[in-house]
């Protein structure tokens, strides 16, 4: 039976009208039908007959008509079938250009934050505002920025780019229009934190004994000194006797604040001394940390001494100094008050991993109640910032860092002074598992502390110790 198609063609038919198309595919989806490829003026003359059967409703004017009207479009056609594969695609639109980046003058990737840059230097911006970061010029704050050069000098790259005409109030719109989608899609769940009555004891008691043993920066009648501050020696005597005599006031000071933090008398005499030793310079450093002025760049001890990087550098920190300044640049950010730093302080003492420990799990007994008043504490105080509990426990890893570098500086220290070490210092502060190389020589000879500086120190300890007992009975 013959397949019925449309307009009343049956398949034997339709296969006729086929043998008379030719079909070719110029693009997707784009068919061009040829009746015929034998005469390109007309290519209906020689089936007109055929293709008349097929429509036999049209009657022979129509047809006429239509025979007409398709040559005519044939001849008057300006272009053939090849002209379309032949003929030339237009040339792409040039690409964009920027001018150079207008801070380093490396190749530019587009306008960021109001002028032409390039990525690395729309990065570094972007940081630097949204970090709050402070940075200090090593030589005469006006060092050359190029290409090469950009990453030798923060401080003034950063100027560099506000000269340029950057905008910070283009990185903090941006981010707000970062932050605002992020909220529309997850809504934040705050979550309420209150202090027991036994951590608020704590709490209480830890931040009294950072006041008492720790006057905050307003408190101080600020001095300064213009000894060697001009730029960096390998050691100020004048300087280095000051600040020994404030470093073993401070010692005493921590002593006393370890005293009054919950259960640390309550620890073995050996425990007490190793947990000392092993956190002493850790709250030293954070604490000095607190006092750090960075529109100026200086740091005030605790007598109101307020000294510049350079002039600390020169009073024995040596190679110590950058790394701790920088350390008080990111403490900023957290805006630590002083219940928060004294609660650091006492993590920092009472830690169970400290090596020679008799006891270590009293120890991490202590830590636990100081661990949940910090994060209770730092999540009432900042209920929209949840992480900053976490970053500040961060910290103590950097504390250390520092420390460990700190112990090897008083090693070298010893080579540098004329005389002897302050004994506390010496005994507080001094790895005893680091080598001492004797002067002109690289043979490295075994620290043994003298039993002079030892029982000075026990001595020290043990009255300070003792002086609570009784003030409690």
């Amino acid at each position: 039976m013959p397949t019925t198609f449309p307009y009343g063609l049956h398949g034997d038919s339709r296969q006729i009208m086929f043998d008379y198309m030719e079909f070719q595919v110029f693009g997707p989806g784009e068919i061009v039908d040829f009746y015929s490829t034998s005469s390109p003026s007309c290519m209906l003359q020689e089936q007109d007959q055929d293709l008349a059967a097929f429509f036999p409703e049209l009657i022979e004017s129509d047809w006429q008509e239509h025979r007409y009207s398709q040559c005519s479009q044939s001849s008057s056609s300006s272009f053939s079938s090849d002209d379309l594969f032949t003929r030339p695609a237009s040339p792409p639109p040039p690409p964009r250009t920027y001018k150079p980046c207008f801070v380093c003058q490396d190749k530019s990737s587009g306008y960021h934050y109001g002028v032409s840059a390039c990525e690395g230097c729309k990065g570094f911006f972007r940081r630097s505002v949204q970090k709050n970061m402070v940075y200090t010029c090593h030589r005469d704050r006006n060092c050359i920025i190029n290409k090469i050069t950009r990453n030798r000098c923060q401080y003034c790259r950063l100027q560099r780019c506000f000269a340029v005409g950057m905008s910070k109030e283009s990185v903090r719109n941006d981010r707000n229009k970062r932050k605002g989608k992020k909220e529309a899609v997850k809504m934040t769940i705050m979550e309420t934190y209150e202090l027991t009555a036994e951590l608020g004891l704590i709490v209480e008691k830890i931040c009294r004994a950072h006041r008492e043993t720790f006057p905050s920066l307003c408190q101080l009648g600020k001095y300064t000194t213009n000894s060697s501050s001009d730029h960096r020696i390998q050691l100020d005597l004048g300087l280095w006797d000051k600040f020994s005599e404030l470093a073993t006031k401070c010692i005493i000071k921590v002593v006393e604040f370890a005293k009054q933090v919950p259960g640390f008398t309550g620890l073995t005499i050996a425990d007490q001394i190793t947990l000392l030793k092993a956190a002493c310079l850790d709250i030293l450093i954070l604490r000095i940390c607190t006092r750090y002025t960075p529109d100026q760049d200086t740091m005030t001890f605790s007598d109101g001494l307020t000294l510049t990087r350079t002039q600390i550098h020169n009073a024995g920190f040596g190679p110590l100094t950058d790394q701790v300044f920088t350390f008080a640049g990111q403490l900023l950010p957290l805006e630590m008050d002083d219940t928060e730093s004294g609660l650091l302080s006492a993590i920092c003492l009472v830690s169970g991993d400290r090596e020679d420990l008799e006891e270590p799990s009293k120890v991490e007994v202590l830590q636990e109640p100081l661990l949940e008043a910090l994060k209770i504490y730092s999540r009432k105080r900042r209920p929209s910032m949840p992480l900053m509990f976490p970053k500040a426990l961060m910290k103590i890893t950097d504390l250390r860092s520092i420390s460990a570098k700190g112990a090897e500086r008083v090693v070298t220290l010893k080579m540098e002074i004329p005389g002897s070490m302050p004994p506390l210092i010496e005994e507080m502060l001094e790895d005893l598992k680091h080598p001492v190389y004797c002067k002109n020589s690289n043979v490295p000879i075994l620290i043994v502390p003298k039993l002079f500086y030892v029982l000075t120190f026990l001595k020290v300890i043990l009255l300070i110790l003792m002086s609570t007992s009784q003030t409690l009975q």
